[in-house]
C-alpha cells in the first residue's frame, strides 16, 4: 500500500509553478505599491492592490495553499509596509480583522469556483472522450464485421468449390486479400488510439523534419495505389516539428486513402507550409468532394458507411477521420475540411517549437 504525503493532499497541493506564479504576483503587488507610495498617494491605496493580488492568486493556482498564503503576507504587507508608522507592525486599528477576514474570503471564494471550473472542464472532456469512444466502437463494429465476412466467403467459396477455374479463384483470394489489409488498417487506427492514450501528456514528441514525415507517407500510398498520382510540395527551409511521426504518418495515411478510395481521386497533392508559430499539411485531391450532409460531423466517427460506384458498402472513412482528429488535437492542433470547385481539402496544423520560425 503506498504511503500518502500529507502535503499530497488536493486541497493543498504544493507546485513549483504555483510557487512561482504567487512569488511573481506579490512581488508586482508590492512593487506597484512602492510606486503608488512614491507617486504621493495616500495611505490606503495597498489594500485594494493585494485584493486584487489575492483574487489572481486564488484564481490561477490549485486548491486553497497558496491563495491562503497571500492572504497571512498581504495583511503583512499591508500593515507593516504600506500604513503609517512604516516598518512597523501596528494591530490596533480595528480595520485590521476585517481586512484580513475580507482577503480570506476571496481566496477561499475564488479558490472554490476555480476548482469547479475545473472540474466540470474536467468532466466535459470525460464526456467528449467517451463520446468519441463509442463512436470508434460503432465504426469498428461495422468495419471489422463486414471484411471477415468477405474473407470467410470468399476462402470458403474456394475450399468449397475445387472445381472453380484459376482465374475465379484468384478473383476470390485477391478479395480476400484486400478485406484483409483492409483489417490491418483498421487495427492501426486502433493502436494508434492506444498509443496515444486520454492524455496529451502522453504524447512522445521530438521535433521532426515534417517534409520527410510526408515523404514516408507518400511513398507508402504510391505502393498501395500506384493509380493515383502524388505530388509532394514542401519550402525550401527545413521545418522541424515536435510530432510523434508514426502518428503523424498515419493522420496522412488516413487522409490520402480517403482521397484515393472516398473520393476516387486520380492525385492527391500533399503540401507542407509554414505560419507564424504552426506548420500547416494539406491534402488536396481532385475527387467527387466531401458530401454536404457529412462536412459537419466529418470528425467524429459517426459517419455511416456508404456505398461506392462498385458496389462495396465496407469503406466507412468514420474512423480513420475521427483517429486524424483525436491525434492532430493531441499534438495542440487543428484540422478542418472543405470542398474544392473540383474535390476536396483536409488540412490540419500543428504547432512548432515555441513558435519557432522554419530554419
Amino acid at each position: 500500500m503506498a504511503f500518502r504525503k500529507p502535503w499530497a493532499s488536493p486541497l493543498f497541493p504544493v507546485s513549483r509553478r504555483d510557487f512561482l506564479v504567487t512569488a511573481a504576483i506579490l512581488l508586482c503587488a508590492v512593487l506597484l505599491c512602492f510606486f503608488l507610495r512614491q507617486a504621493g498617494s495616500i495611505d490606503g491605496f495597498a489594500a485594494p492592490v493585494f485584493v486584487l493580488a489575492v483574487l489572481l492568486i486564488s484564481r490561477l493556482t490549485r486548491g486553497y495553499l497558496y491563495g491562503s498564503i497571500s492572504v497571512i503576507l498581504g495583511v503583512i504587507f499591508v500593515n507593516f509596509i504600506f500604513t503609517y508608522p512604516y516598518w512597523a507592525f501596528d494591530f490596533h486599528n480595528p480595520g485590521y480583522p476585517i481586512t484580513f477576514f475580507t482577503l480570506l474570503m476571496i481566496s477561499l471564494i475564488t479558490s472554490t469556483l476555480t476548482a469547479q471550473a475545473k472540474r466540470q472542464a474536467s468532466l466535459l472532456a470525460e464526456n467528449e472522450r467517451e463520446k468519441m469512444r463509442s463512436g470508434l466502437l460503432r465504426s469498428v463494429s461495422h468495419d471489422i464485421r463486414t471484411p471477415l465476412t468477405s474473407i470467410v466467403g470468399s476462402t470458403s467459396a474456394v475450399l468449397e468449390n475445387p472445381g472453380l477455374s484459376s482465374r475465379e479463384q484468384r478473383e476470390l483470394l485477391e478479395n480476400a486479400r484486400e478485406e484483409a489489409q483492409w483489417l490491418i488498417r483498421v487495427v492501426e487506427n486502433l493502436l494508434s488510439i492506444t498509443r496515444m492514450g486520454d492524455a496529451q501528456a502522453r504524447i512522445a514528441k521530438e521535433p521532426e523534419p515534417a517534409e520527410e514525415v510526408l515523404g514516408a507517407a507518400a511513398q507508402k500510398f504510391r505502393r498501395r495505389f500506384p493509380q493515383v498520382k502524388v505530388a509532394v510540395s514542401a519550402p525550401e527551409e527545413l521545418l522541424m516539428v515536435p510530432m510523434d511521426p508514426i502518428l503523424i504518418e498515419q493522420v496522412l495515411a488516413n487522409l490520402l486513402e480517403n482521397a484515393a478510395v472516398h473520393g476516387g481521386a486520380s492525385s492527391v497533392a500533399l503540401l507542407l507550409t509554414a505560419e507564424e508559430g504552426f506548420a500547416r499539411i494539406t491534402v488536396r485531391d481532385d475527387g467527387r468532394g466531401i458530401p454536404k450532409k457529412d462536412l459537419d460531423g466529418l470528425f467524429d466517427g459517426r459517419l455511416k458507411a456508404r456505398r461506392s460506384p462498385d458496389g462495396d458498402g465496407k469503406r466507412n472513412m468514420g474512423l480513420g477521420l475521427s483517429v486524424c482528429r483525436a491525434i492532430v488535437l493531441a499534438h495542440g492542433g487543428s484540422i478542418t475540411a472543405r470542398n474544392l470547385s473540383r474535390g476536396a481539402e483536409f488540412s490540419f496544423r500543428l504547432p512548432t517549437a515555441e513558435g519557432e520560425v522554419p530554419l
